[in-house]
């Protein structure tokens, strides 16, 4: 039996397992080896670690994670996941079963782009839903959002500290009147053409023929948590502004005693940072819950 039972092992996975492990406490960690970030050729605005790749980063950490002797790794997928009495049983990919006190879920999420034609194709290279992970690097020129909600109002009056700004209503959203005056305050022009496709680095094709060619384009990616286990666990979801993640209270615990959760799938905010400090608190929080288990 393990103290504790890590899903998935990114960069939040790994901060709870650093914790858990420098605790003296056995940790298991099951990882799919699919890192959000996967699609960028490199991760800005991590301290220390600024403009290395996706694959640096974690391989990096995942070395020194291992040189903990009581870290154990496994690839692979968690399919199932079920409380048993005062303790959690995984089962893995491989069918094996593995037995835990604790289970902290750092599952990560799924991006959910508009079904514009060469805009996935771009995800991470050209098409970002981060500023402050890409949008120095694209040198105060021309940018563009696309809208996905009304959430990326927000994001279009965000763009322009990083470069001329057009916003690509696409049918999906119109600002009303106090919204635009917020945009020209911006200087940010309105695009309300719908979108035929993209191509190139990042040239907006709209349906009237027009071509905008942009040094990059913002997305609000709509999330879903990537794995079931949370609804199987029956650990309650909440809404966010950008979908639903798993709920969780001030110390990272789920409804569901002595499970917590962290990362994107657990906090409405996509990075790097935001994710390693959010599995530092789950892996704090359940080392806790273990070192006073009794004395209440």
């Amino acid at each position: 039996m393990f103290d504790v039972i890590i899903l998935g092992g990114s960069y939040s996975g790994m901060a709870a397992a650093l914790q858990l492990a420098r605790g003296r406490r056995s940790v298991l960690v099951i990882d799919a080896g699919i890192r959000r970030n996967r699609f960028a050729s490199a991760s800005h605005g991590l301290l220390g670690q600024d403009g290395k790749t996706p694959d640096e980063i974690a391989s990096n950490a995942k070395a020194q994670l291992l040189e903990y002797p009581n870290v154990t790794w496994r690839d692979g997928t968690a399919v199932l996941a079920e409380q048993d009495g005062e303790q959690f049983v995984v089962t893995a990919d491989s069918k094996k079963t593995f037995i835990g006190k604790r289970l902290i879920l750092a599952l990560g999420v799924r991006d959910e782009v508009p079904a514009i034609p060469g805009l996935k194709e771009r995800w991470g290279q050209s098409v970002f839903h981060c500023p402050y992970c890409h949008g120095y690097e694209l040198n105060n020129a021309h940018l563009g959002v696309i809208a996905t909600s009304a959430m990326s109002m927000h994001q279009a009056l965000m763009i322009p500290d990083w470069g001329i700004t057009t916003f690509f209503t696409n049918g999906v959203f119109e600002p009303d009147e106090e919204q635009r005056r917020q945009l020209a305050a911006r200087n940010v022009s309105i695009e309300r053409e719908l979108i035929s496709d993209i191509s190139g680095r990042a040239i907006v094709t709209l349906r009237d023929g027009r071509m905008i060619s942009l040094a990059g384009l913002f997305v609000a990616s709509q999330v879903s948590v990537s794995s079931p286990l949370a609804q199987q666990l029956g650990c309650e979801l909440e809404e966010s502004p950008l979908g639903f993640i798993i709920k969780t209270d001030a110390l990272k615990e789920t409804s569901i005693r002595h499970v917590f959760a962290c990362g994107d799938a657990a906090r409405a905010a996509g990075n790097v940072t935001f994710a390693i400090a959010d599995g530092v608190l789950a892996g704090t929080a359940a080392h806790r819950s273990l070192m006073f288990e009794g004395l209440h």
